[in-house]
């Protein structure tokens, strides 16, 4: 198993796939970095040599900001807007959706599980 950035990558998986657990990492950087590494993407990591992890290490080091860096970034951004009292801070402070989308219906991945109504009942 490799260990890239402090995450494990799957070893059966091809590299491009595998890069991909890295957090800050998606499908077009994973291929980049294979590029600039010189690896075939459909190379599994199971038989990636260890001077090709450590190239692919010092790609990621030299021009990616991933997992811990990135996290600590954006909430350090979030946590800006909300000390600003903007409209988008408020959003995050009042963990509504940020983007300008629905609520009055949907939105329940940000608002949590819808709650019942006390007192709301039919009367026949």
């Amino acid at each position: 198993m490799a260990r890239i950035s402090g995450v494990n990558i799957p070893t059966n998986k091809k590299v491009s796939v595998g890069l991909t657990y890295i957090h800050g990492i998606g499908d077009k950087s994973a291929l980049n970095i294979c590029e600039k590494a010189g690896i075939d993407k459909n190379k599994r990591v199971n038989e990636l040599l260890e001077t090709e992890v450590i190239q692919i290490r010092e790609i990621i080091d030299g021009s990616y900001r991933v997992e811990g860096e990135l996290r600590r970034d954006i909430s350090t951004n979030i946590k800006r807007l909300m000390d600003l009292g903007n409209y988008r801070g408020l959003r995050h402070r009042r963990g509504l959706p940020v983007r300008g989308q629905r609520t009055h219906t949907n939105a329940r991945t940000r608002k949590g599980p819808a709650k019942a109504i006390a007192g709301k009942k039919k009367t026949a």
